[in-house]
């Protein structure tokens, strides 16, 4: 008989050729009470350690951002995902992405959290042996020691197995002496313990280490002197004749740059989440900069114009929220599902977070693009202000920046996500192909005008998702079919397909989170809700129809493209909505709370 996790999990990509239903997904609203508790103990240290200190964050007090870990570690925020047996809370990912939530309001500092507890712990986690474990996990989950991540050197960048830094054995054989030189190092300046990659003697990929400053060898340059998040440190770390001991390589040899990928995967969909906060705190700012602000002898926050931006950014902001805590549950469920199953559980979280590589570039990208949006938007709110250094914006706008850039660029994350659904339909993992192929026999086939059925939840949007799902499998699948293997090389058209898939997963997230909390709180109760989900599938209706026309343009012709281009009309129609008073509902609401309320 199947577990309640096992009929839940699902695979990774599955939204695309798969009706999900409501009941299915989790919602932020879902959250236990312990849950939001360590929720509450998280804005409460940020009111008490971070929020006073900002200034001298930014100004990299010396020792300021070391102590303020270490209390967060004293709270236990640091281990929120290691297991108790390690000093940690032992508790599941979806709650390590409401902290990061919480966190992200933070700047400076919540780039600090997140390379110690996401890619400074994880690779030991989930690849270190016991010995490795017992030795580090500890000290880090409480915040003696703080970590970073050696991955990127000046030519690698993207290419991150490129990488250049040399590990040797010595002639005794019980180190390895590693050479070579990183940059863009988070927590470097104050970092105890570095995990570094590099490449023994010849080899083709990329072997771990785990580095105690102590060990020697290891220089710095300056403070790197950033747009942004200016009070985090970031180092250039030089690595000369740098002993470490064999018992300190991270897995096995060459197996450094699956870890990368594995563990990038994971600090995508926490940069997503991590961005929300950021994006409410904006929020709560403009607003009350509009109540107060008066032009005309009237409040600006009476004016359509910011009205418009106000209820954007609220909206942009809780469907980002909506998809990041599906994605979220989807994977804690597949980690009970594979743990169910007798797979080990640091195994079945790599496995799980390797399933739902999709979705976790899709939250990456949604949430950096959406922060840029909220900050631009809030600049614009605060009109000349905006532009000045003392108001909140300026570091807002700056901070944001960076989001589209770390844990791999926006595009290629969009690349990597498209490549990824291919390949598993290729491999037969992912039915993509079929679906494919049954919408291009629709192409050439009478229209037939089903009506939806009314009587169900939602039952117009729902069809209008439907009938979006087939606008991608049709230009997708045509690209694939055109291209085969090539197709990685014609990365417009990805970005395009891409553009297509995340509007289509973002659009679903919230129209299926807006469906639960009617059941929850009945129509009036999450009216804001669903004017929310509905004005943002209007809009992503628009952004899809558009991605789909330039990729078709560009890749078909004559009859062909024509009867593309027609298909495409047909599933990118959506009936007009009064989008103006949707939104005006939902900043009219904002405005009378005086902050973000969705």
């Amino acid at each position: 008989m199947e577990t309640t996790a096992e009929k839940r999990s699902i695979r990774g990509g599955e939204f695309l050729i798969k009706e999900s239903q409501a009941a299915d997904i989790f919602i932020r609203e879902e959250f236990s009470e312990e849950q939001k508790m360590m929720a509450q103990a998280t804005q409460d240290f940020i009111e008490k350690e971070i929020n006073p200190n900002i200034e001298k964050i930014e100004k990299q007090e010396e020792g300021l951002m070391p102590s303020l870990m270490e209390k967060a570690g004293e709270l236990g925020l640091l281990g929120v995902a290691v297991p108790e047996e390690y000093g940690g809370l032992g508790m599941d990912f979806n709650t390590s992405m409401l902290i990061a939530d919480e966190i992200g309001a933070t700047g400076s500092f919540s780039t600090a959290y997140g390379a110690h507890t996401g890619i400074g712990t994880l690779p030991i986690l989930y690849y270190g042996n016991e010995e490795q474990k017992k030795a580090y996990l500890p000290k880090l989950a409480s915040g003696e020691w703080k970590s970073c991540y050696c991955l990127t050197e000046p030519d690698a960048g993207s290419d991150a197995n490129s990488g250049k830094t040399k590990a040797a054995l010595s002639a005794d054989g019980k180190h390895y002496l590693i050479n070579g030189q990183k940059m863009w190092i988070s927590n470097g300046g104050f970092a105890d313990l570095l995990i570094v990659f590099a490449k023994i003697d010849d080899d083709k990929k990329l072997t771990a280490f785990l580095v105690e400053k102590t060990y020697g060898g290891i220089t710095m340059n300056d403070e790197e002197v950033k747009l942004g998040i200016k009070g985090s440190s970031t180092r250039q770390i030089f690595f000369n004749d740098c002993k470490v001991p064999v018992e300190n390589m991270l897995s096995e040899r060459e197996n450094g740059f699956k870890i990368a990928v594995n563990i990038l995967n994971i600090g995508r969909i926490k940069l997503g989440a991590g961005v929300i906060g950021g994006c409410k705190e904006v929020i709560n700012q403009s607003t009350n900069y509009a109540n107060e602000r008066k032009q005309f002898n009237t409040p600006i926050s009476s004016f359509g114009a910011i009205k418009h931006k106000l209820a954007e950014m609220a909206i942009k902001t809780w469907v980002t929220e909506s998809a990041a805590y599906r994605a979220g549950q989807n994977i804690d469920d597949k980690i009970a599902d594979l743990i169910a199953r007798g797979t080990d559980p640091a195994e079945a979280k790599l496995k799980s977070f390797e399933q739902f590589s999709i979705e976790c570039a899709i939250i990456k990208i949604h949430g950096s693009e959406m922060l840029d949006y909220i900050v631009d938007q809030g600049v614009q709110i605060y009109g000349g202000m905006g532009f000045s250094e003392e108001a909140p914006m300026a570091r807002a706008y700056r901070d944001a920046r960076i989001t589209r850039i770390y844990e791999g660029t926006n595009e290629i994350n969009r690349m990597l996500m498209v490549g990824m659904i291919m390949k598993r339909a290729m491999k037969g993992e992912l039915n993509i192909m079929e679906p494919a192929m049954a919408v291009a026999k629709e192409l050439v086939s009478v229209p037939s005008f089903e009506v939806p059925d009314l009587s169900k939840p939602f039952a117009v949007e729902k069809d209008v998702l439907v009938k979006l799902k087939k606008a991608v499998l049709m230009v997708a699948g045509k690209a694939a079919q055109t291209f085969g293997p090539k197709l990685e090389e014609e990365q417009e058209i990805m970005m395009n397909a891409a553009d297509m898939m995340i509007e289509i997963y973002a659009a679903e997230s919230a129209l299926l989170r807006a469906e639960k909390l009617v059941g929850m709180n009945g129509e009036e109760g999450a009216k804001l809700q669903v004017n929310a989900a509905k004005v943002y599938l209007y809009e992503a209706v628009d952004k899809i129809n558009k991605a789909g026309k330039d990729a078709i343009a560009s890749f078909t012709a004559g009859d062909e493209q024509k009867v593309m281009l027609m298909g495409l009309k047909r599933f990118t129609k959506m009936n007009p909505v009064n989008i103006k008073e949707l939104r005006r509902e939902i900043a009219d609401h904002l405005i009378s709370k005086n902050q973000y309320a969705l």
